[in-house]
C-alpha cells in the first residue's frame, strides 16, 4: 500500500490537507514535493490505486483528493464517486494525462470539482486547489470546449459495460459469464454499441469509445 501520513506527523497549521492518488510512484512523488512547497498546502496521504485512495481519504479526511484516472483496479472516476459518498466534505479533483471529453463528463457526474491535465504548470494546480476549496469548479478550458462539441456519451451503461468487457478480446461466452447475461443479450448490446460508435466491428468500437473516454 502507498504511503499514508499519519496523525502523528507534524501538521501545517491551517493548511489545505490533500490526498494524492497516482499509480506511477515517480510522478506521485514529484507532485507531492511540488505541492508541499506551497505554504498553505500539505499532502497528508498518498495512494497508488483508486481503491487505496478511497481507504486513505476515509482515514485522513482531507480537504481535497487529487485522482489520476487510469490506475490499477478501480479507476479514478469510480474512486471519485466512492470518496464523495464516504467523505462528503472532501473536494475531488481529477488530474490526468488523458484529456478526453467522455472522461470529463463522467468525472463531473461522479462529483468531481475539477478536471485538469497533467501538462498544466504546477502553480496552476496549486491555484486550482485553492479555487476548488473556495467552492469553484475548475475545468481545463480547452477540454471543456472539446467536450461541449463532442456531445454526450451515446452508450447506455450496459452497452458500456459489455463493450469494456470486450476490450481484452473476450468472447461472447466469456462476457456472458462475467456479466451474468445471456449470450444473445451480449450480442445485442455489442451490436448496439458498434452502431452507436459508427464502427465496423467490436474492436473498432472499443477503440473509438476509448479515444472519446466513453468507457
Amino acid at each position: 500500500m502507498a504511503d499514508v501520513i499519519g496523525p502523528e506527523s507534524e501538521a501545517v497549521a491551517g493548511a489545505i490537507r490533500v490526498v494524492l492518488a497516482e499509480d506511477q510512484a515517480m510522478v506521485r512523488g514529484a507532485l507531492a514535493s511540488l505541492l508541499n512547497l506551497e505554504p498553505d498546502i500539505e499532502v497528508v496521504g498518498e495512494a497508488a490505486s483508486g481503491a487505496e485512495a478511497v481507504i486513505v481519504a476515509g482515514r485522513m479526511r482531507p480537504d481535497v483528493t487529487l485522482l489520476d484516472i487510469e490506475m490499477p483496479g478501480m479507476d479514478g472516476i469510480v474512486a471519485a464517486a466512492e470518496i464523495r459518498r464516504a467523505v462528503p466534505a472532501c473536494k475531488v479533483m481529477i488530474l490526468t494525462t488523458f484529456g478526453r471529453p467522455g472522461y470529463l463528463r463522467r468525472a463531473m457526474e461522479a462529483g468531481a470539482a475539477a478536471f485538469l491535465v497533467k501538462d498544466s504548470p504546477a502553480r496552476e494546480l496549486a491555484a486550482a486547489i485553492r479555487r476548488v476549496l473556495a467552492g469553484e469548479r475548475v475545468i481545463d478550458p480547452g477540454l471543456a470546449a472539446v467536450a461541449l462539441s463532442a456531445g454526450p456519451n451515446p452508450l447506455s451503461p450496459r452497452e458500456r459495460d459489455v463493450l469494456a468487457a470486450a476490450a481484452d478480446g473476450s468472447t461472447v461466452g466469456d462476457i456472458s459469464a462475467r456479466l451474468h447475461l445471456s449470450e444473445g443479450t451480449v450480442r445485442n448490446y455489442l451490436s448496439a454499441a458498434i452502431q452507436k460508435t459508427g464502427a465496423r466491428n467490436r474492436i473498432e468500437a472499443v477503440q473509438k469509445a476509448e479515444i472519446q473516454g466513453w468507457l
